[in-house]
């Protein structure tokens, strides 16, 4: 049984690109070039090198003020968020108001925090979904991954490419986005999902190759959380397993680096969602309430590929970001 919740929020607009770049600025690229393997040539290199200070004077600018969170360079200082966009998240609109919830609540308090990753071998390592707006499917197989290894002992890795590859019908668009609740609805109806060994994930879309036999993972049911129903998210995830969720990523998310994540910005619609996520956890810091998200764009990114979102958890529901 798969638990699931989808969300919307914002964040902030892009940086302004550079004007002038000073010599220790080149320096700083040049070593990050060298780091991240990155080649360009003469014409791309300035215009990459602009970009990337751009970035690091907007990470500097934001760092020198009063935030609950702390941004830095990182694997896409040298893109504009729009280039980003386009590589790594939805470009397809996706609608994930999920107003019809059948989840049922149970007796008895919640935990006061949960973290599975650190509850027994039950979360997944971080994955990097690359060059591709499949963020749902490590979502969904993050999700899923979890609900088995907590109700039978044993930590599979699921097969993302099969989701981008497969779950066409079910309202899905490979590398150009998805949304974890129709993932899971092509494996109730697929009879399976096969392990990220025997599919392995390529970051572009392909032809379906499912093997029936080969599928190690199945779904008996899907439980949906009420759109900006927070207090059964904590249950969700309390009681039962990670629970997948969706919103909306801007430029200040792209450079998360610590600390917990929030905009006063936060718009309420749904259609707005662009990029899903698991949260494996939730806590409460100076009687602040946060969620603690695994993300999919690899360990290097963030908190070893995890961020903190501040929320409103086990209060009114409200949107997670």
């Amino acid at each position: 049984m798969a638990w699931l919740l989808l969300l919307a929020g914002a964040a902030l607009l892009a940086p302004a690109a550079a004007s002038e770049v000073t010599a220790e600025e080149e320096q700083l690229f040049k070593a990050w070039m060298l780091q991240h393997g990155r080649r360009y040539g003469v014409g791309e290199y300035e215009r990459r090198l602009r970009v990337f200070v751009g970035n690091k004077r907007h990470i500097e600018g934001h760092n020198a003020g009063n935030s609950s969170f702390q941004m830095a360079l990182n694997q896409f200082s040298d893109m504009t968020f729009a280039e980003f966009k386009k590589l790594y998240l939805w470009s397809e609109p996706q609608n994930c108001s999920a107003t019809r919830g059948n989840f049922l609540r149970s007796d008895g308090p919640c935990p006061e925090a949960v973290d599975w990753r650190k509850k027994g071998n039950f979360v997944t390592p971080v994955k990097n979904q690359g060059p591709c707006g499949s963020c749902w499917t490590f979502s969904t197989t993050g999700c899923l991954e979890s609900a088995i290894a907590i109700a039978t002992g044993k930590l599979l890795s699921l097969a993302e490419q099969q989701l981008v590859d497969c779950a066409q019908a079910f309202n899905n668009h490979g590398c150009s986005g998805g949304l974890p609740s129709q993932a899971f609805e092509y494996i109730l109806y697929n009879k399976g999902l096969m392990g990220e060994d025997a599919y392995p994930y390529r970051a572009q879309n392909g032809t379906c190759k499912f093997q029936p036999d080969k599928a190690i993972a199945f779904v008996k049911d899907v439980i949906n959380i009420t759109q900006y129903d927070e207090a059964g998210m904590v249950e969700a995830v309390g009681k039962h397993n990670p629970v997948s969720f969706a919103f909306e990523v801007m430029s200040d998310f792209m450079h998360y680096r610590k600390g917990v994540y929030s905009n006063p910005r936060c718009e309420h619609t749904p259609d707005k969602v662009n990029h899903a996520v698991l949260a494996v956890g939730y806590g409460e810091e100076d009687g602040r309430p946060y969620w603690i998200v695994k993300n999919s764009w690899g360990p290097l990114w963030g908190m070893d590929g995890c961020f903190i979102a501040g929320g409103g958890a086990g209060k009114a529901p409200e949107p997670l970001l």
